[in-house]
């Protein structure tokens, strides 16, 4: 595994007299085994750059490498063998199957991938998330959270080189939000997995390995083994 390198990325939106560059001029690295937090105010950039992360958005320049593919190089059929073999998704909206049951959406990755699952990980990730008795309802069936446990089980069961989660437990209580977010940690940090979440909660950016704050686009400050009032001071005095 390779991890994540981002370099130089610039997003721009140009019209008749204007352009808005909402990632402009980027570069960061992920480790294998490493849980970043990207962090920022609304219209950082955050959403954007993991558009362009998981081969959602192209950008105007610079490039993505995940586990040495160059994502920003692929198109058609490669983008979506990249973000089918070698990524893992949690979105806020879910994008669950609604046709498919809890279990069926789960599994979906890997059987799209061909790829055997470890029956006992995902005994495991299931479990962790709280699913056991949910596992053949429908997504309708299922409560908003109950679909975000889903969708973050879906993302770790297939043992991706790299997750990308957008506020993975902002629809959970505190006390499952705390259980998936340690989970994922474990996940990191036995699997070697990369993962790079989007969260605007202190609390949980406190997980991280590296908290990566965000500003129009640019990297204004990291902090390593973060807690959360460190997080919280550094984001209060970028509002200032």
């Amino acid at each position: 595994m390779d991890g994540l390198a981002i370099r130089d990325l610039v997003v721009e939106y140009t019209g008749s007299g204007y352009a808005v560059r909402p990632i402009d001029g980027l570069s960061v690295q992920a480790d294998p085994g490493e849980l970043v937090v990207l962090l920022g105010p609304s219209g950082s950039g955050k959403t954007t750059l993991l558009s362009c992360l998981g081969g959602i958005l192209r950008p105007t320049s610079g490039q993505v490498h995940v586990d040495g593919v160059d994502v920003t190089g692929l198109a058609g059929a490669e983008v979506e063998a990249y973000r089918r073999d070698k990524v893992g998704f949690v979105f806020q909206a879910f994008n669950l199957v609604p046709t498919l049951t809890a279990l069926e959406n789960i599994s979906l990755p890997a059987a799209l991938a061909k790829r055997k699952v470890d029956k006992a990980w995902l005994d495991e990730v299931v479990a962790t998330v709280g699913l056991g008795h949910r596992l053949e309802h429908r997504p309708s069936e299922l409560s908003g959270g109950q679909q975000q446990r889903v969708a973050v089980a879906r993302a770790l069961a297939s043992s991706p080189e790299i997750i990308f989660a957008d506020e993975p437990t902002g629809n959970l209580d505190s006390r499952t939000g705390a259980e998936i977010l340690t989970f994922m940690r474990r996940a990191v940090r036995e699997l070697g997995q990369t993962i790079v979440m989007v969260t605007h909660d202190p609390v949980s950016a406190s997980y991280a390995d590296r908290v990566v704050i965000l500003a129009d686009g640019r990297i204004v400050d990291e902090i390593h083994d973060p807690t959360p009032d460190a997080v919280l001071d550094r984001m209060k005095n970028l509002s200032r």
